[in-house]
């Protein structure tokens, strides 16, 4: 294409071109996502510009600005986006954007935050007390390692007390669907991994037993009715309030699975086994999130050599 041609071609032409050509092969809920990305982080900035002014375009100052309010996993998701979209004008176009020198921040490997064992003991107890259903969502987490939108979708039927397992074949989540509108989705999850069966602690088998019996098998466990079900924003208010309740500096939502995927190290399980509890892609990931020998450690066995 002619130089003259490409400057009627426009970034957000080519974003839209990009999510047509992403929507055949990818879920709903990924579709709507990335359309929120490309509106709320690149159209303001540069949607207008023409593919000849994106060539010269300093992307790596984008980069930076993110990095001023946002995490590094976010900074990287987003700029993963960018790069797809730059990727696909490439090969559409026959030019050269360089994405390789366009910074992608790595999220640190530090440490993983997990509660505290009495905070830990002091949240399973307020569970197992408590006669508020939506309560046990939160204990639900901490022996599974289920993610929120995982819990919220949860139904009755995914809970097999012959077999003492969960069933983890849906997720629920809000996404944007354009025009300031949102949507709540119920849906599959996007990985095959994702779709899971998970043994059922004694503790949780002990608790949930005898509340299935007072439910439809299609209702959803934390309402115990089949149409309405809590969203992960509402959800994480229940949460925050038990964190309140039991007095416990809050964390995100998300350190239930970190503090689960934690203990179930320590107590010995195998790194493939928690993989696949976890839902992770790879074994690669919960190796790198999860397993971190210390000093002392790789210290103890360099001197058995």
């Amino acid at each position: 294409m002619t130089k003259t041609a490409l400057e009627k071609v426009t970034f957000e032409n080519l974003s839209n071109d990009w999510l047509e050509y992403k929507k055949p092969t990818i879920k709903e809920s990924s579709y709507l996502n990335y359309k929120f990305t490309i509106s709320n982080k690149f159209m303001d900035e540069f949607g207008d510009m023409n593919v000849n002014c994106l060539l010269t375009y300093n992307f790596n100052s984008l980069v930076t600005e993110l990095m001023e309010e946002l995490s590094q996993k976010t900074v990287k998701d987003i700029m993963t986006v960018l790069k797809s979209i730059l990727k696909y004008g490439e090969i559409k176009y026959d030019i050269n954007f360089k994405t390789s020198l366009i910074s992608t921040p790595n999220p640190s490997g530090k440490e993983v935050e997990v509660f505290k064992e009495k905070d830990r003991k002091k949240l399973e107890n307020y569970c197992i007390e408590s006669n508020e259903l939506k309560d046990i969502g939160v204990m639900i987490s901490l022996y599974t390692g289920l993610r929120i939108g995982e819990v919220c979708a949860l139904k009755w039927k995914n809970l097999d007390f012959e077999n003492k397992c969960i069933k983890v074949t849906h997720t629920l989540q809000r996404v944007y669907e354009g025009k300031n509108k949102t949507k709540v989705l119920y849906d599959k999850p996007k990985t095959k991994k994702s779709i899971r069966t998970i043994p059922m602690a004694k503790v949780l088998y002990e608790k949930l037993k005898p509340l299935s019996k007072q439910y439809s098998k299609d209702a959803f466990v934390l309402t115990g009715d089949e149409e309405k079900y809590i969203e992960p924003l509402g959800y994480r208010y229940t949460y925050k309030k038990i964190l309140d309740d039991c007095g416990i500096e809050y964390k995100k939502y998300h350190i239930l699975r970190h503090t689960f995927a934690t203990r179930c190290i320590a107590v010995g399980m195998d790194i493939k086994s928690l993989s696949e509890i976890l839902g992770h892609a790879n074994v690669s990931i919960t190796l790198n999130i999860y397993v971190h020998s210390s000093f002392e450690t790789k210290n103890k066995f360099i001197n058995k050599l």
